[in-house]
C-alpha cells in the first residue's frame, strides 16, 4: 500500500522534461545532421549522355545461373569514357541499368537485385560480369555480334 501512495504522489518529481533528456535529444540530433551532411560527398555524379555520344540498341542473351533471358539493350557512351546499358524486357520493364565511368558504376534494377554504386573495381560478384562490359563494348566498334563470359554468366549482344 504504500508504494501505491509513493506511486500517486504528485510532489515526486518526474523526468520527463528534464535538462538531461534535453541535452541527449541535442545531440541525437546533432548526430543525425552530421552524418547527413558528410554522407553527401560520396555521390557520385554522371554525365548525361550528350550529341557526341555513341549510341547502340539491339538484343541482349543473358544466362546466369538460375536466369536466362533476352531482351532490348540500349548501350551509349562518350569518347572521355562515360558509359550508359539500359536491358529491358517489353516496353517499360528494366531489367537492369549501368551507368560508368573509368573509375565508378552504378548498378539498378531486379537482375542487380536492388543496387549498388562503388569504384569499378569493387563491384560484388554478382555485378561484376555487368561492370566489365564497359571495355568491351566500348571496344567493340562496329560488330554487329559481342560475346562475354564472366564466372558463370554469358552476355550475347546482337547490334
Amino acid at each position: 500500500m504504500k508504494n501505491d501512495v509513493a506511486i500517486l504522489n504528485p510532489e515526486r518529481p518526474r523526468l520527463r522534461g528534464t535538462r538531461r533528456s534535453a541535452s541527449v535529444h541535442g545531440i541525437m540530433i546533432l548526430t543525425a545532421l552530421t552524418f547527413g551532411l558528410t554522407s553527401c560527398q560520396s555521390i557520385h555524379q554522371f554525365l548525361g549522355p550528350a550529341r557526341d555520344w555513341q549510341a547502340r540498341s539491339g538484343q541482349l542473351l543473358y544466362r546466369g545461373k538460375r536466369t536466362t533471358l533476352i531482351g532490348e539493350v540500349l548501350v551509349r557512351f562518350s569518347k572521355a569514357g562515360d558509359f550508359e546499358l539500359t536491358f529491358t524486357k517489353g516496353p517499360g520493364i528494366a531489367l537492369l541499368e549501368v551507368r560508368q565511368d573509368e573509375n565508378f558504376a552504378s548498378v539498378r534494377g531486379p537482375l542487380a537485385r536492388g543496387s549498388w554504386s562503388g569504384p569499378s573495381a569493387k563491384a560484388p560478384a554478382r555485378l561484376r560480369g555487368w561492370v566489365e562490359l564497359r571495355e568491351l563494348l566500348m571496344a567493340a566498334g562496329e560488330k554487329t555480334s559481342v560475346q562475354h563470359s564472366a564466372g558463370a554468366e554469358t552476355f550475347i549482344f546482337r547490334f
